[in-house]
């Protein structure tokens, strides 16, 4: 399975909001700085987690982002399954219109039901769990965020 790219960066983002120090407000900008993706794509992450449930927001000059209490708990497999736009696994669409074979398929059913033991195994994997002190004192140091804070 692959995900698309517009889960990948909002899962990274979680991971930066999950390793920042306690009360730490990171901007959406220092967030893009931290997982090397432009601002523009960071900023619908950010605008979609938020709709979600899973960052608080404070506004203004001395706003940013956190990690919220849903977000915390939240494992990969749920977020995923909450970003995942296809409809199916399989583009079923012939240069004509539906495939032929689209009509009781049974390759349409097994790729849906691998997709979902897909999800199935990350939804033991808690967002919060993932990022390691280590891992992530270079990048709070590049934006500026001293890891003890």
């Amino acid at each position: 399975m692959k995900i698309n790219a517009f889960a990948d960066v909002s899962l990274r983002a979680l991971m930066v909001l999950a390793a920042a120090p306690e009360g730490a407000l990171l901007t959406t900008q220092n967030i893009a700085d931290s997982v090397g993706t432009p601002y523009n794509h960071v900023s619908k992450a950010m605008a979609k987690l938020r709709s979600l449930g899973l960052i608080d927001v404070v506004r203004g000059r001395t706003g940013g982002s956190s990690l919220s209490h849903a977000g915390r708990y939240a494992t990969v497999g749920q977020v995923l399954r909450q970003l995942d736009t296809r409809t199916d696994a399989a583009d079923c669409v012939a240069p004509g219109g539906n495939c032929p074979l689209i009509n009781e398929c049974k390759l349409r059913s097994a790729l849906a039901r691998a997709r979902e033991a897909f999800y199935r195994e990350l939804d033991s994997v808690v967002i919060a769990d993932l990022p390691g002190s280590s891992q992530m004192a270079p990048v709070f140091t590049m934006i500026g965020l001293r890891p003890g804070l």
